[in-house]
């Protein structure tokens, strides 16, 4: 048989380090997994508890809304309101989606076609990379460094030097996975520069919750005139722990909510309602579980950062995200990231994501994700000591 559209995908290069780390555990070895971010951190309790109350009710077992209930999507809203002074009409600018990978997917869909193309950071989370494939568009990338300035001159020179012009122009930040953070002066920049040019930028804001040191990061839709053109996706994977439940929200222009929620009525009926109700009392009862999550991770972060540097591998301390974005060390950089992740995994049993499965702008680099406690992290950097003969 032949599978035209999935046939050109390249091998995912976390999936050879996923079977390693298998074929080592087969062979009974406690390999630490830092690789796939997958957060351990329980969801609140609250969660569970509406989620089992509401489940209960046969009532709540029918087909739910596509666009969520109305409800839940008051309730970000009020999140929204309270945390980036962000004013949304839950009506006509905010539609639920089934976690942030199928909201931006389906949103890729509706804005793109063959002929079209769309302007994607390098590297990048690899969905923000295929999905405007998978719409049959064109991906110019954006090589991110970590000076935002630079970055920003970046995305005008590949916009202006791009035919067709780009319909889209995809974003991030905090960014998967190399860390790096923008300020409220950068997203005003993108909008206006989008407004000038009738361009969509979508912001993916994974970690809009996971700033360290103070830093907080900013939505886009806090600049002036964002919602003009821009759509933001808002998760709470991360913020409140919450992966497995795959809920999610996108918020902004009103005529780009209503091309998803038109697509998505065609596609499915919406999560499971009791999810719903159980994100929605949520949002409302323990708005302050983000900041818990945070601190944690925060914590992981020092740990990892600061007995990565007693052995003699210098990172950069991000400020935000669950990652931790690490250069190749010198005496090991003849190797390419997916040859070195997979020595971590035999030589010294840590498993890391290679920065090629982000692609090619991210190979030279390897991403650890804060997925384990501190004493597994601490654990994990002795048995780099060991493996890593060189440093």
């Amino acid at each position: 048989m032949e599978f035209r559209r999935i046939t050109t995908l390249p091998p995912y290069a976390l999936g050879v380090i996923d079977g390693l780390k298998k074929q080592a555990r087969r062979a009974g070895e406690d390999v630490i997994d830092l690789a796939f971010g997958n957060p351990d951190i329980p969801s609140p309790g609250t969660a569970v508890e509406k989620l089992a109350e509401a489940a209960r009710n046969p009532r709540n077992h029918r087909y739910s809304l596509s666009r969520g209930l109305p409800k839940l999507r008051e309730a970000f809203a009020a999140l929204y309101q309270r945390q980036f002074g962000v004013t949304l009409d839950p009506e006509l600018e905010v539609i639920n989606t089934i976690g942030a990978k199928e909201g931006f997917s389906h949103l890729m869909w509706a804005l793109l076609q063959p002929g079209d193309a769309a302007l994607v950071p390098s590297p990048s989370y690899p969905i923000h990379i295929y999905a405007p494939l998978f719409a049959g568009a064109d991906v110019r990338e954006m090589p991110l460094g970590r000076d935002e300035a630079d970055f920003f001159e970046v995305l005008v020179e590949r916009y202006e030097y791009s035919w067709p012009k780009p319909r889209v122009i995809v974003l991030s930040f905090p960014h998967n996975p190399t860390t790096t953070c923008v300020d409220l002066d950068f997203m005003q920049k993108v909008v206006d520069f989008a407004r000038d040019r009738e361009v969509v930028v979508v912001h993916d804001f994974a970690y809009a919750d996971l700033g360290f040191d103070g830093y907080r990061p900013p939505s886009i839709l806090e600049a002036d005139g964002a919602r003009e053109v821009a759509v933001e996706l808002y998760s709470m994977t991360k913020s409140f722990s919450m992966a497995g439940w795959r809920v999610a929200f996108m918020a902004g222009n009103p005529e780009v909510v209503a091309a998803l929620a038109k697509l998505k009525s065609y596609l499915d009926y919406g999560t499971f309602q009791p999810i719903q109700i159980a994100a929605t009392v949520t949002m409302n009862e323990v708005p302050d579980y983000p900041a818990q999550v945070r601190d944690l991770y925060q914590a992981r972060r020092d740990a990892l950062c600061d007995g990565l540097a007693r052995i003699g591998w210098s990172v950069e301390r991000p400020r935000a995200t669950m990652f931790v974005w690490a250069p190749i060390p010198e005496a090991y950089q003849e190797k390419g990231s997916l040859e070195f992740a997979s020595d971590l995994v035999r030589d010294a049993n840590v498993a890391v994501s290679p920065g090629v499965g982000f692609g090619p702008g991210g190979d030279g680099h390897v991403r650890f994700a804060l997925i384990e406690n501190e004493q597994r992290i601490s654990q994990a950097v002795r048995n780099l000591r060991r493996g890593l003969t060189k440093l």
